[in-house]
């Protein structure tokens, strides 16, 4: 059983060293909210417009699978209401996402995989002033990611996912949890061969 597993483990070592590792850029528009838990009958939340960039790495496993890891730099947050009042939680993040990827020969894909985030900038913005939040946020997100794109022939594409926080963003607060939720859709280019 144990020489089986390591014959399975140097295949699959193989198969990634020989494959062609394809690098890529990306940017694109973020969607993202926060979901607070238990609900406030004072605050509520709605989806705040932002971007990401970053670049990827696609190291195929096989004819039809592969990894897919990716530094992003992600904003976050969200715009929120309480009564007549209105403002912005506005938060940064370098994500870095590791998607199982599959690809059909047509160019369609889906992904999935988890997503460590790092925060790197925390702010309120209500009424012209802001807030720096960095000390009462986590320095680190946990996320699960899932999507769909489409690859073209000439190495450029789309794709649309969702990512769904896992963990609670406040620092010393077992009571409230705050969570982060973002819908991204960005444009990517691989650069290298073709792969539909």
């Amino acid at each position: 059983m144990k020489k089986l597993s390591l014959v399975a483990v140097t295949a699959l070592i193989t198969t990634i060293a020989t494959a062609q590792i394809q690098f890529g850029v990306k940017a694109g528009l973020n969607l993202s909210n926060l979901s607070l838990s238990p609900k406030s009958s004072e605050a509520s939340f709605s989806f705040k417009p932002d971007f990401n960039a970053g670049g990827l790495v696609f190291i195929p496993i096989s004819e039809m699978l592969a990894l897919q890891p990716e530094v992003m730099y992600s904003g976050q947050g969200a715009k929120v209401k309480s009564g007549s009042e209105s403002g912005t939680y506005n938060f940064g993040y370098i994500n870095i996402p590791v998607l199982l990827k599959y690809h059909h020969e047509s160019g369609f894909f889906a992904e999935l995989g988890p997503q460590v985030g790092f925060n790197i900038s925390a702010k309120a913005k209500a009424d012209g002033q802001s807030q720096d939040l960095k000390d009462e946020i986590k320095s680190t997100d946990f996320s699960g990611v899932f999507g769909l794109g489409y690859l073209s022939s000439i190495n450029l594409g789309i794709d649309a996912r969702y990512n769904l926080g896992f963990a609670n963003i406040v620092k010393n607060s077992s009571d409230t949890k705050l969570k982060n939720g973002v819908i991204q859709v960005s444009v990517f280019y691989m650069f290298g061969g073709s792969k539909k």
